[in-house]
């Protein structure tokens, strides 16, 4: 585990000083309007911290995937606007991200004053952690304050490239982040529960094996869990599977059998006719997939076993959901998950990515303790694996 013991914005005297911070205003557009503005209402604190204290402000992040070139579809200038209204004051947008206009803005700035750079994404060099580009960026500022988590566990030049060229810190977002998800992964109270969900064993082998380590239980669902019933000689029609990963599947169960850990499975299913909303579907044992049919979502029974499984725990991190929680008729499983979850009276931290988004949108993100803003990020952390976006600030 990298050394978490960062340096925060309160730990460094931004009072006149350019301060670069990093945010993540990877937002939902629709017709250049924002349909969600969870990230940007997260990065307010910090923002209003460095106002409070008259730093002069410029804002930094990527949106969408412009692919290094200036598409003005993923422009940031909507984030402005909205940035504004929320801290009742102007945000500055500049019409580039290194050039004239954003160096002149950026020397303009009064204590107080906010401007946002144009998307990062704008240049190639942003992905490619370039070290002129990151200088360039730097140039700017004073201090970097990085506050995207979201993006903490890529080393491009806005998320760690400055780092080389200013005193970085932390906003109040990664602190919180570090905060909540190291202490529940050093110090658990017990009994710790895992729960993963989502498609593929494969792209959370790393953060079984860590787990395996450290929790008492490890509930497995979604996709993932048909993997687990092929390797052990069970039909599962044409639902989601790694033929490859077979004797991956069968180490887990090993493994988790040495390490005392009790490993809980689906015992039915619901499936479908065909990979549609509105498809024909039944609810079977787990063992019984017939050809034709995929499993769609966790059944009844399974719904049950589960959260009475959760009703004693202490810790639990969840991270996948359990089917394709965005289809009505296959979102059952999600949301009883996500309501033991809620009730269950445990430290609950909800590992970004789909499964946040389904308890956001089933109503029950005020019951839980941590809701990540990070995906990926979180995964990587919950693995061990060193955050660049982290590694790269002060320590204490």
């Amino acid at each position: 585990m990298q050394n978490l013991n960062k340096k925060t914005v309160e730990d460094i005297d931004v009072s006149g000083k350019r301060v670069l911070a990093r945010c993540d205003f990877n937002v939902p557009l629709k017709d250049n309007v924002i349909t969600d503005d969870k990230r940007i209402v997260e990065a307010l604190p910090t923002i209003k911290y460095l106002i409070a204290k008259g730093a002069k402000v410029i804002l930094c992040s990527h949106l969408g995937r412009p692919k290094g070139e200036f598409n003005m579809k993923y422009t940031l200038a909507p984030v402005a606007a909205h940035l504004s209204k929320l801290l009742g004051k102007p945000v500055a947008m500049a019409k580039d991200v290194i050039g004239p206009d954003a160096k002149a803005k950026a020397a303009a700035l009064k204590n107080g004053d906010v401007m946002l750079l144009e998307n990062v994404r704008f240049h190639a060099e942003e992905e490619k952690n370039d070290p002129a580009f990151s200088k360039e960026l730097a140039s700017m500022a004073e201090i970097f304050v990085n506050d995207a988590f979201g993006t903490a566990h890529r080393a491009h030049s806005s998320t760690a490239g400055v780092a080389a060229y200013l005193p970085a810190v932390c906003g109040y977002l990664i602190q919180k982040e570090i905060a909540i998800m190291g202490g529940a992964l050093e110090n658990p109270k017990r009994p710790f529960v895992a729960i993963l969900g989502g498609a593929k064993v494969s792209d959370k082998i790393g953060v079984i094996n860590a787990l395996l380590e450290k929790v008492d239980m490890l509930i497995i669902g979604g996709g993932m869990a048909y993997t687990f019933f092929k390797a052990f000689g069970c039909e599962v029609g044409t639902s989601i599977c790694e033929n490859d990963k077979l004797d991956l599947a069968r180490e887990i169960v090993k493994k988790s059998r040495e390490k005392n850990v009790a490993l809980l499975l689906p015992v039915d299913n619901v499936i479908a006719r065909e990979y549609k909303e509105d498809s024909v579907f039944m609810r079977i044992y787990s063992d019984s997939i017939p050809d034709g049919w995929m499993g769609l979502d966790i059944g009844e029974k399974t719904q049950e076993l589960f959260s009475k499984s959760l009703a004693g725990a202490g810790t639990i991190i969840w991270n996948g959901p359990m089917g394709v929680s965005e289809w009505a008729n296959f979102a059952a499983g999600t949301r009883a998950v996500a309501k033991a979850v809620a009730e269950s009276g445990a430290v609950s931290i909800i590992g970004g990515g789909d499964s946040a988004a389904a308890v956001e949108q089933m109503g029950f993100a005020d019951k839980m303790t941590h809701i990540s803003t990070g995906g990926g990020a979180s995964l990587e952390f919950i693995e061990g694996l060193e955050l660049p976006g982290i590694a790269c600030l002060l320590d204490k």
